[in-house]
């Protein structure tokens, strides 16, 4: 089992890479490979709505980290999203970068569990941590919860180490997830699989 970690942070070894390292460590430990997708420093594109994703599954705009991302998506069994906090909002890349991603792949995130996690210096976490887990709930995924919010507080790495309570929150995270990873996959062996789905329906308030 994989579980694919995305830094939505302009900072490879930050403060985010911190709190998604502590997952990945009891990932790890249960038997369980992660992989780190940093987002980068480069501009990410917004969503166009042009609907070309719809027939190749893929972005049109190949000039970020966004079709390296859905390259992926078929390999892994479960995502975590982590984002600094900005302005009391998710950082400017990742918000983009997850526009697209689910966009261009609605369907191949059904059944597999995701979380969102955040870092922030002080204060302005919840509305980042609501905006990350709005994904999760459209495209059919189970949300991995924790003992607390997924929050970590700290201006540097360091001070994120001495963050007790919100390290403490990354690691039973992280053992929730890969608990939540074998049951899924006991279940299959029993042959309980996830549901089969009904062919969207799609309306407006005009019609």
């Amino acid at each position: 089992m994989k579980v694919l970690l995305v830094n939505g942070s302009p900072h490879k070894t930050g403060c985010t890479h911190t709190a998604l390292n502590e997952i990945a460590e009891q990932l790890h430990a249960q038997g369980i490979e992660t992989e780190e997708l940093w987002c980068g420093v480069k501009p990410v594109m917004g969503c166009i709505g042009c609907g070309k994703c719809k027939d190749t599954k893929r972005c049109w705009y190949d000039g970020d980290g966004v079709n390296e991302f859905l390259a992926k998506v078929p390999e892994v069994d479960a995502f975590v999203f982590g984002s600094p906090i900005h302005f009391a909002g998710t950082s400017g890349s990742i918000k983009p970068f997850m526009d697209r991603a689910f966009c261009s792949k609605m369907g191949m995130y059904a059944g597999k569990p995701g979380a969102a996690i955040v870092s922030c210096r002080r204060g302005g976490a919840q509305g980042g941590f609501e905006d990350l887990n709005r994904y999760f709930t459209i495209a059919c995924m189970p949300i991995v919860t924790s003992n607390y919010w997924n929050e970590v507080h700290g201006n540097t790495p360091e001070e994120v180490v001495k963050d007790e309570e919100g390290m403490q929150t990354m690691r039973t995270l992280g053992r929730n997830m890969a608990w939540m990873l074998k049951c899924i996959e006991a279940g299959k062996q029993s042959g309980i699989n996830f549901p089969e789905q009904e062919a969207k329906v799609r309306t407006n308030f005009i019609r």
